[in-house]
């Protein structure tokens, strides 16, 4: 096959990468629909390793969109939607505020902190006192969306909320894809408006958005045939682990230089 048939492909991207990125949209879609969780921080770390560090955050966010509008739309009926209104507010002047920054944040010291609380809010019970009520998911929302300016992880931050206001596991999975449709897309606008060029970048996603739709029904199918209690355990283990991911990386990063 010619090169020429490649074309499409980012400039200095091997084909060997796309294919990977292709695959792996498949497999952390397919993930996050069942545990609500985890594929997109093993996106990220897979995207650091593959593509140059200034196309890592923007790349992973439209990613993140796609898999996630796929995953609202299908799950649309199951989403707290009075919920989301507060974080989708919050999450807006969070963004904007990051955007209008402009400035290097020390992101290991902004990936600890999201750790540190993805860990506080996982060995909590859900639900207790009614989640964070409508101004601590405000508040959630403005953080969420300023952090992800600058670190591109924020799902567990935004599904530890999810978790401690107490959701059954398809509202859940539903109402966690939805608030990260809207960060991820003010986000894209915002990285838009400073500069970045998407376009190259276009032919490329649209494949690995596909692939990542066609996991979200596996993911679906496996998460309506999961046992809630299950669900709830295994949604918290996952937060554990990125939890720790996320402040060991931090300290690797810091004591790196």
């Amino acid at each position: 096959m010619s090169v020429g048939a490649f074309a499409w492909l980012p400039q200095g991207l091997p084909l060997w990468a796309a294919f990977l990125l292709v695959g792996l949209s498949f497999f952390t879609s397919a993930l996050t629909a069942t545990f609500g969780l985890g594929g997109g921080l093993l996106m990220l770390a897979v995207l650091a390793q593959t593509l140059p560090a200034s196309v890592v955050v923007p790349v992973h966010g439209i990613i993140q969109l796609g898999s996630n509008a796929g995953r609202a739309f299908v799950m649309r009926r199951e989403s707290a939607w009075g919920a989301m209104l507060p974080f989708a507010v919050g999450s807006a002047f969070g963004i904007g505020l990051g955007g209008a920054l402009n400035v290097n944040l020390p992101s290991a010291v902004l990936q600890a902190a999201v750790g540190l609380f993805v860990l506080w809010s996982a060995m909590g019970t859900p639900g207790v006192a009614g989640g964070f009520g409508r101004l601590g998911l405000l508040g959630g929302g403005f953080l969420g969306g300023f952090l992800g300016m600058f670190v591109g992880a924020t799902g567990p931050f935004a599904g530890a909320i999810w978790r401690r206001h107490g959701l059954e596991r398809r509202a859940f999975v539903a109402t966690h894809a939805a608030s990260m449709v809207f960060q991820h897309g003010l986000k894209i606008l915002a990285f838009g408006a400073l500069g970045f060029a998407f376009a190259p970048w276009l032919p490329l996603l649209a494949l690995v958005v596909a692939s990542g739709f066609l996991g979200t029904l596996l993911g679906k199918r496996l998460l309506d045939r999961l046992d809630e209690r299950l669900f709830q355990s295994s949604l918290k283990a996952i937060l554990i682990a990125l939890g720790l991911q996320l402040v060991l990386s931090a300290l690797w990063e810091a004591w790196r230089g």
